[in-house]
């Protein structure tokens, strides 16, 4: 997500769509399903949004017609109702004072339960944003007003970025489980809030502070106001540290990068190996490929090369092409693998379908040995709260011990990175985090029954 709202003097020269763009575009490895703009001139909002990457959704001729002093951005990764045109977000409702246009990183788990309050309101999308916008809608008072009131009885994770035609809005559930950052424009008198501190560095503006967890903020032309309509209880994620956050992301005062390539070295220290060279599976495995090679001793190197150009298309492949594979991604440089005994580092084992390609695609370039080393302990319980592992029967570990994983990857030995030493690494403390999909134990409690990913089919009129 992305928002920023600059003074309407400073508009013609702010370009606040062009810079929620290049916001989006630094956020993009978020989510690649759909991605919207929505702008306000003060009178009215006008909304875009289309499936696919931010770079196909938009061009320059789009975005030049989008003009005003407020806007808000998303790229969807979706975990609640289908990746449809009519779930992209921001999703956009008339109010009794105008519009309101919002976007949601996270994921409700009471989205049932909300969507009764609605009297029957007509739904145009099956995601828990379209009800929570509906609410927002339907309160008097004004947006802020109205997230005063359902806000306290929303409960999951939410960060929330929104804008009605005067007025930007931020919030983050009590928990504070997704990030959301402000941040202040030099030279013009803006604000920004974003997901991510690298979002904030693209376009220019000067990092002030987290939302804190059960805090909301309203920006327009008497500054910034902030209030708070819940206690904190912190519990960040801690899988934003292993893969979701970007290396250049600073979270709760600590580097990505420096988190990940400390992980790597207490890795090393965890599940040593005698080998030629650490490689990663790139990118993800990269930092903490270069703290594994780092505390071991053993040398670094690149063995597998990264097609920077695939990512998800509108393209059905064939049969033929699907049998392809991990090697649509990644490739094995042969020369410098062959007869090696490898250490491959990476972030995480889901389903275990790309380690067990990884690996097999290393044997057959020669690899003598594959040992490989996770950066993050067994994803072994769903996520209820914004990243899509939806239950332990998909999980690898949530049915198999390390060894059995080993055996089904077919590695030569296999090492995760411990729980503790995970949260060590991060400087964060354990009770200030929310380490579910390692340990089931959840911040915010949640029956499986009741988890509210989907609602049911709109009704369209």
């Amino acid at each position: 997500m992305f928002g920023v709202w600059v003074p309407q003097d400073q508009a013609a020269r702010a370009e606040v769509s062009k810079l929620t763009y290049y916001g989006l575009y630094a956020l993009q490895h978020r989510g690649q399903e759909s991605a919207g703009i929505a702008v306000s001139d003060g009178s009215r909002i006008v909304v875009f949004k289309d499936m696919g990457l931010v770079a196909q959704v938009f061009d320059e001729s789009v975005l030049n017609t989008l003009r005003g002093h407020i806007a808000v951005g998303h790229c969807r990764y979706s975990t609640t109702g289908s990746p449809t045109w009519e779930n992209a977000q921001p999703t956009f409702r008339s109010t009794g004072h105008g519009g309101l246009a919002l976007t949601h990183n996270g994921n409700l788990i009471n989205t049932p339960e909300l969507a009764a309050r609605l009297d029957g309101d007509v739904l145009t999308a099956t995601s828990d944003t379209e009800v929570l916008t509906a609410l927002l809608a339907t309160r008097e008072g004004g947006p802020m007003a109205a997230a005063r009131e359902i806000l306290p009885a929303t409960r999951g994770a939410y960060s929330l970025v929104f804008m009605d035609e005067h007025t930007l809005y931020a919030a983050r559930d009590p928990e504070g489980i997704r990030p959301l950052v402000l941040g202040a424009m030099e030279g013009n008198g803006g604000w920004v809030v974003a997901s991510e501190t690298a979002a904030l560095d693209i376009v220019g503006a000067r990092f002030v502070r987290e939302i804190e967890p059960g805090e909301m903020i309203a920006i327009d032309a008497d500054g910034v106001r902030t209030e708070r309509f819940a206690e904190a209880n912190p519990k960040g994620c801690l899988f934003e540290y292993v893969y979701l956050a970007r290396p250049d992301t600073t979270i709760a005062g600590r580097s990505v990068q420096a988190t990940r390539v400390e992980v790597g070295r207490r890795l090393a220290a965890e599940h040593p190996v005698e080998a030629d060279m650490v490689i990663p599976t790139p990118e993800s495995g990269t930092p903490a490929a270069i703290g594994y090679a780092e505390a071991s001793g053993i040398p670094y190197g690149q063995g597998l090369v990264k097609n920077s150009y695939v990512g998800r298309t509108f393209i059905q492949p064939s049969q033929t092409i699907r049998q392809l594979g991990i090697r649509l991604k990644l490739n094995p440089l042969r020369e410098a693998i062959e007869g090696k005994r490898l250490v491959v580092v990476d972030d995480s084992i889901v389903r275990g379908n790309t380690q067990r390609q990884v690996v097999a695609l290393l044997r057959d370039a020669g690899a003598a040995e594959v040992h490989v080393r996770i950066s993050s302990p067994p994803v072994s319980w769903p996520c209820f709260y914004g990243i899509d592992f939806a239950t332990r029967a998909e999980l690898i570990a949530g049915n198999l011990d390390v060894e059995g994983i080993r055996d089904s990857i077919g590695a030569d030995s296999l090492g995760f990175i411990s729980l503790d030493e995970l949260i060590a690494a991060s400087q964060i403390q354990k009770d200030r985090l929310c380490r579910a999909c390692f340990d089931g134990v959840y911040p915010v409690p949640v029956e499986e029954a009741a988890r509210g990913k989907h609602l049911l089919e709109p009704t369209r009129t």
